[in-house]
């Protein structure tokens, strides 16, 4: 779809995962939705420490229900051989669809498989490290932890459950980092959208999308550093509550119906460095969106709203925060620009990205956070 349709007006796409639940104690529920939805036999992914603290109620309350699940191990990382590995293991097990419980990367593995196999899924995050749970997007990497594409699930999942108990629980590092996912998108999707950029659907945003987008951060700055504070405490609270929807779902349909841009796309130049290809996602998100309000020519009081939230929630604002401790090299800063232009997202910026000017927001970005360090 491209988006054109008669003079005077474009056709816009937005999506929507088809159920979503949230709240303290949702995957108690998790049986019922089954049944209520016709699936049967799914294939369970999880990961080590997710199969130790959920899988044992949550396999109880499938079986209550009469659900049969297929168990298998999520190794670590998000690879086109991982997938095409649990695919086929999934094949001789006759499921009907696919459940996952974990972060990020088990929800992208599973969505490779629920793609690979035409079948439906169920994603029950355990960390709100991203907003991945609501939408077709799976982000792929290398063994070596490099990102190296993306793929698109046909449909968005057909039911999400986040039980914010679990996530309460879960590192506070993590809960930071989908504060650093989210915290984007106000800015990428204007930044699409002035570009004349398209969503993840192929069309314009609609308003709806726009309006999403605009929403997160606000939520964020107003609530992310008391929901920070009681998950760094273990402890749930309806600021909590508030935050894990703006990072989850609120930021996943804004973002995959609003548009990325810069602050998406260094990601791949980022990750292309060795000392910061381990960083979560939504770490090198949040300074990333410091650099894309630099390359903008932002004003003082944009980029410091930008990082009294960061600062607020532990978000990394330095190169060496990122684990890259000396100053990039000419052939290092020659890698992260053409990584960073060789994907899709970096054209969505008005005026167009060069690599100089993206080199220069890097530098004034990482000068930014040395001074907020230095007067903190």
């Amino acid at each position: 779809m491209t988006g054109t349709s008669e003079p005077g007006g474009v056709v816009r796409t937005i999506g929507f995962p088809g159920r979503y639940v949230q709240g303290p104690g949702a995957l108690a529920g998790i049986g019922r939705l089954f049944a209520d939805l016709g699936y049967r036999r799914p294939l369970a992914l999880a990961d080590g420490v997710v199969k130790d603290k959920v899988w044992p109620a949550a396999s109880a309350a499938l079986a209550e229900a009469g659900i049969a699940p297929a168990l298998a191990d999520f190794p670590g990382e998000c690879t086109r051989a991982v997938i095409a590995a649990l695919s086929e293991a999934a094949r001789a097990e006759g499921i009907d669809s696919v459940v996952v419980f974990g972060g990020g990367k088990a929800i992208d593995s599973a969505k490779g498989v629920a793609r690979a196999l035409d079948l439906p899924i169920v994603i029950c995050p355990t960390v709100a490290s991203s907003d991945a749970p609501t939408s077709r997007l799976i982000v792929l990497y290398d063994e070596t932890h490099r990102l190296v594409g993306v793929d698109f699930t046909r449909r968005n999942p057909d039911a999400v459950v986040v039980d914010t108990a679990i996530i309460a629980k879960a590192p506070a590092r993590l809960f930071a980092a989908g504060i650093g996912d989210a915290m984007s998108k106000r800015f990428e999707a204007r930044q699409c959208r002035a570009a004349g950029g398209l969503n993840s659907f192929g069309t314009q945003a609609l308003e709806t999308a726009l309006l999403l987008t605009e929403t997160v951060f606000d939520r964020l700055c107003a609530r992310g550093p008391a929901a920070y504070a009681a998950v760094r405490a273990g402890t749930w609270s309806p600021d909590v509550e508030s935050v894990v929807e703006a990072t989850v779902l609120v930021s996943g349909v804004g973002f995959e119906s609003g548009g990325l841009s810069l602050a998406h796309a260094l990601i791949r130049g980022l990750t292309a460095i060795p000392a910061m290809a381990g960083m979560l996602h939504g770490e090198l998100v949040a300074f990333s969106t410091l650099v894309q309000l630099c390359v903008e020519g932002q004003d003082e009081a944009a980029c410091n709203a930008v990082m009294d939230l960061m600062a607020a929630v532990d978000l990394p604002m330095t190169l060496a925060a990122l684990g890259q401790s000396e100053p990039l090299t000419e052939a290092e800063k020659a890698l992260v620009a053409e990584a960073t232009l060789a994907t899709n997202y970096s054209r969505h910026m008005a005026p167009p990205l060069t690599a100089e000017a993206l080199i220069r927001g890097i530098e004034a970005a990482d000068a930014l956070g040395r001074a907020r360090g230095l007067t903190a």
